[in-house]
């Protein structure tokens, strides 16, 4: 599978001065390791593959002396396999079972900055579970990788050559033949119930069906379970596993703002504060801050006492929702949850494209936008819908207080733009904002 991911590894590895490690993050089973393999592969004479949680015996080794050069005698021996700098490509993999690795980084970006090494790890493992040893800050580059996009979904399923097409009428703000929309939105009614999970998406391709798709996802999450059992204590495992599972029940209603009573009777910010910075950090739960005013810079009107929650991809999402695919191809989805489905992926794209993800609501009268985007200077509001019947009150009401530049709202519609500049793009095209 293409991932996007590749050309900034790309624009990585010809980095010719003052070129740092580098660290990919993201949730689990989102393609981290695959894609650092395929990588070295596709661009380097040869890769040197260090797995911490496999290899004990490396681990001790970083006990030691962190000198770089100490560190590749060492590895050469240890794989009988030269590490020529700009050549060989080094991947510490799960690096956040070695923080003296992890501490190693700092030293290679100093000492040795000829020696091309890209470290994985989830983010629960980098960020929150640091015991004796400080994070190299300023001395390796952070990417974050996301599940499929829904154009690597595409790329994937032999539709790559829609893709500019979608680029195309996005930039030109045409609107699609009525056929290709059409088959765009079948693809994308499919990509909310596979979601962009690797593992998920390759089983779709083998088998051309939906019906086992649900069992992987529930391995997934499964997996993310156990996570939260081994990098949290006990009592704290319960509270994260819980409010994980409200988060349907949290985006299935009007509204979305997260809400502690859902996770169970009595809970507060106080008792699951922590919980929730735990699934965000982790990167199985993205986090959309409310905030007060429709102007820039948005962050200083934060709101921090409200927020939404959304799962990391759209599929585990219906998996976790007990979505089955013939409830899918029947299209038997009740609005309330269509509309979750549809913000939930709206929201890890907008994440995978580098945006950082806020809401905005009113008290007199009541209103709310989806999302408020800010870019080039000035903030566009964004609201989301599933089918074509779409109205835009909050819209207007925000229009009315802030005068945006650009509106946008993303449905099931057609590209068009109305004449108050209300720019409607198909949800299959959010890849392109």
């Amino acid at each position: 599978m293409e991932r996007i991911i590749t050309k900034e590894l790309l624009t990585w590895k010809e980095t010719q001065k003052d070129r740092l490690p580098l660290v990919l993050y993201g949730a689990r089973q989102v393609g981290k390791t695959y894609t650092l393999l395929h990588f070295g592969k596709e661009y380097y004479k040869n890769t040197i593959y260090v797995n911490f949680e496999r290899m004990p015996v490396i681990s001790e080794f970083f006990g030691g002396e962190l000198n770089p050069d100490r560190i590749i005698r060492f590895l050469e021996e240890y794989f009988s396999e030269t590490i020529v700098p700009e050549q060989t490509l080094l991947i510490f993999d799960e690096i956040q079972s070695c923080e003296r690795a992890l501490t190693s980084l700092k030293y290679f970006a100093e000492e040795a900055p000829e020696y091309h090494i890209a470290a994985a790890g989830s983010l629960l493992g980098v960020a929150i579970h640091r015991e004796q040893y400080s994070f190299p800050v300023g001395k390796v580059i952070l990417k974050t990788m996301y599940p499929l996009r829904f154009d690597e979904f595409l790329a994937a399923t032999g539709n790559k050559h829609l893709v500019p097409i979608i680029r195309e009428h996005f930039d030109n703000m045409s609107e699609m033949p009525e056929q290709t929309h059409r088959e765009l939105m079948q693809w994308l009614r499919r990509y909310l119930f596979v979601g962009g999970m690797p593992a998920v998406v390759k089983k779709y391709l083998e088998e051309e069906s939906l019906i086992n798709i649900p069992e992987l996802q529930t391995m997934i999450l499964s997996a993310y379970t156990a996570d939260m059992a081994k990098y949290s204590t006990p009592g704290e495992c319960a509270k994260i596993q819980n409010a994980f599972r409200s988060l349907p029940a949290q985006l299935a209603k009007d509204n979305k703002k997260f809400q502690y009573k859902l996770i169970r009777k009595g809970a507060t910010a106080g008792l699951f504060g922590e919980s929730i910075s735990w699934m965000v950090m982790s990167g199985i739960a993205l986090e959309c801050d409310r905030v007060t005013r429709g102007e820039v810079p948005l962050a200083i009107t934060q709101d921090l006492s409200s927020f939404k929650l959304y799962m990391s991809d759209v599929g585990l999402l219906s998996a976790a929702s007990g979505i089955m695919p013939e409830n899918v191809i029947r299209q038997e989805l009740s609005d309330i949850f269509k509309g979750a489905l549809a913000e939930n992926y709206v929201a890890q794209t907008l994440a995978a494209c580098g945006h950082k993800l806020f809401y905005w609501t009113s008290d007199s009268p009541t209103a709310e936008v989806d999302f408020l985007l800010q870019k080039k200077g000035i903030v566009i509001p964004v609201e989301v819908k599933y089918d074509v019947n779409v109205h835009a009150k909050s819209m207007r009401h925000f229009s009315n207080m802030y005068h945006p530049e650009e509106m946008i709202r993303i449905s099931a519609r057609n590209f068009g733009q109305d004449e108050q500049g209300l720019c409607s793009i198909p949800l299959y095209a959010v890849f392109c904002m």
